[in-house]
């Protein structure tokens, strides 16, 4: 396999320089662009392993962006919020993002983000590549990274189907908001809990029932529907 391709889009040619200086010296190909066209160029372009997103961009912004790319592709994506309000994260991930970070921030960080995204999805979640989880109404298909409700097929982010899937796998138990993200997200994630909150809301949405996640409040979440 070759280095993994990372894309950087943001206007600040300081933070560009930054997160290149220390995601080269990892062994990265790094792409950089300065707006949110050019952003959207480079990605259909260079088909990057990972891109890291600013929310505020001339030309387009990051949400048009990123739900733009999402009709395009499921790459991971890390957005960059200038601000620490919740409007900017929640609207983000909603579109699509699959994590944030808020500006200023530790590039160690960023890159420790990096590094636990791109092996995760190089590593998969630890099942079976042909396992099939089939049950009364939902079925999984980690293989071919497939689920049904009722035969009806449902379109879910890597993230979101990694979540299920770690949910199905322990069906009818409880697995806290740390334990999904050490398993979905990596043992070196450092974001916010409500990350996990936002992506289980999807979820939900799209399967089109709450009764399949129950919320354990205080606790976590749990899968149920009956095996067959």
């Amino acid at each position: 396999m070759g280095a993994a391709k990372i894309l950087v889009i943001d206007d600040e040619p300081s933070i560009l320089n930054l997160v290149t200086a220390y995601l080269k010296p990892e062994g990265y190909e790094v792409y950089t662009a300065t707006d949110g066209p050019g952003g959207l160029k480079a990605a259909r372009a260079y088909k990057p392993d990972l891109v890291v997103l600013d929310i505020n961009l001339p030309g387009l912004d990051g949400i048009s962006l990123l739900a733009q790319l999402r009709r395009e592709s499921d790459v991971y994506v890390i957005m960059l919020t200038a601000r620490s309000e919740e409007t900017d994260k929640i609207v983000g991930l909603s579109v699509g993002a699959d994590d944030y970070v808020t500006k200023p921030f530790s590039p160690r960080e960023l890159v420790a983000r990096i590094k636990a995204a791109l092996r995760r999805r190089a590593a998969g979640s630890g099942l079976s590549d042909t396992a099939v989880f089939a049950f009364r109404h939902v079925r999984l298909d980690a293989g071919a990274r497939q689920v049904w409700v009722d035969e009806r097929p449902v379109e879910l982010t890597a993230v979101e189907f990694d979540i299920l899937k770690a949910l199905v796998e322990h069906r009818g138990r409880v697995l806290s908001r740390e334990q999904l993200l050490e398993k979905v997200w990596g043992y070196e994630y450092y974001g916010d809990l409500r990350v996990v909150d936002v992506h289980i809301g999807h979820i939900r949405q799209k399967l089109g029932d709450d009764r399949f996640i129950v919320t354990v409040r205080g606790v976590g979440y749990r899968f149920e529907d009956e095996v067959v």
